[in-house]
């Protein structure tokens, strides 16, 4: 079996829920239009960067105990799906205006201010992934015999799990922080 779709399998099977954006990044797709692997893949990219860059200062900042075990989480994630994303050729593209905004936003917040900062956007990205899943496994045909479509297809189908339950969590953990 090819070295790739094994990391590539394991790696956003492991880190489907890293990612941060609502609109973060130019190369951004409208989830719903995703029709082949490489929309997932071009989709799921700039999350997986955002969150690395997010999650690294979240693991040093986060004051609440769940927003920084949430983090840790997040920031392996984010290494191994970046990783193996970038194995594939996939390109990563320039941060857009709201995603340095969302950056500079968490890396400006401190305090209780920091951890419903980093976890909003972790909800927003993390529904933006569970959109991009559901749009791919809807557009995408479930007959197609091409070995990269049909590894999109499952990789799409693991991730979209783990994206459902990131979303539960980080909502659990913002009704915690603004309780």
């Amino acid at each position: 079996m090819d070295r790739r779709v094994i990391l590539t399998g394991v790696a956003m099977t492991i880190a489907s829920p890293l990612i941060l954006r609502t609109a973060a990044f130019a190369a951004m797709i409208d989830p719903s239009a995703a029709k082949t692997e490489a929309d997932f893949r071009n989709g799921v990219i700039g999350p997986a960067e955002l969150s690395l860059a997010t999650s690294k200062i979240a693991v040093e900042k986060a004051t609440n105990e769940h927003a920084k075990i949430f983090a840790g989480y997040e920031l392996a994630e984010a290494m191994a799906v970046t990783e193996v994303l970038r194995d594939l050729g996939t390109e990563v593209p320039e941060m857009d205006e709201k995603a340095k905004a969302t950056l500079a936003k968490i890396e400006a917040a401190s305090g209780a201010d920091f951890d419903i900062a980093y976890i909003q956007a972790q909800l927003e990205n993390h529904e933006y992934l569970r959109d991009l899943a559901e749009g791919f496994l809807a557009n995408s045909s479930a007959d197609n015999t091409d070995m990269a479509e049909m590894h999109g297809r499952h990789l799409a189908t693991l991730s979209h799990a783990v994206f459902k339950e990131h979303v539960d969590i980080t909502t659990r953990i913002l009704a915690e922080l603004k309780a």
